[in-house]
């Protein structure tokens, strides 16, 4: 997980640090135009998006929700660890 150090608070002399982490998200295009968006690690998060960048931008904003309330309740943070995608191929009788 990447550090990035900001700068001292003015008159405290702390450094902040900024933490950046990744997740993976699912976009599943809508019939009716757009994207549904989930993130595995976290599966309260569902929203949507016109287009692609609509979509993502809404998934980082809920992501960063999310993160927010784990952190002001004192939980833990989920990893954002990427989840593994394989296919399954079924047969169906005639």
């Amino acid at each position: 997980m990447p550090y990035h150090w900001g700068r001292p608070a003015l008159g405290c002399g702390k450094i902040a640090v900024t933490q950046m982490r990744t997740f993976a998200v699912v976009l599943e295009p809508e019939e009716e135009g757009g994207f549904t968006v989930r993130v595995p690690s976290l599966p309260e998060i569902v929203t949507y998006g016109r287009d692609e960048k609509e979509a993502l931008a809404m998934a980082e904003d809920a992501i960063r929700l999310v993160l927010e309330d784990c952190t002001a309740r004192g939980e833990p943070v989920p990893a954002g660890e990427p989840p593994r995608i394989r296919e399954v191929t079924v047969t169906l009788a005639a």
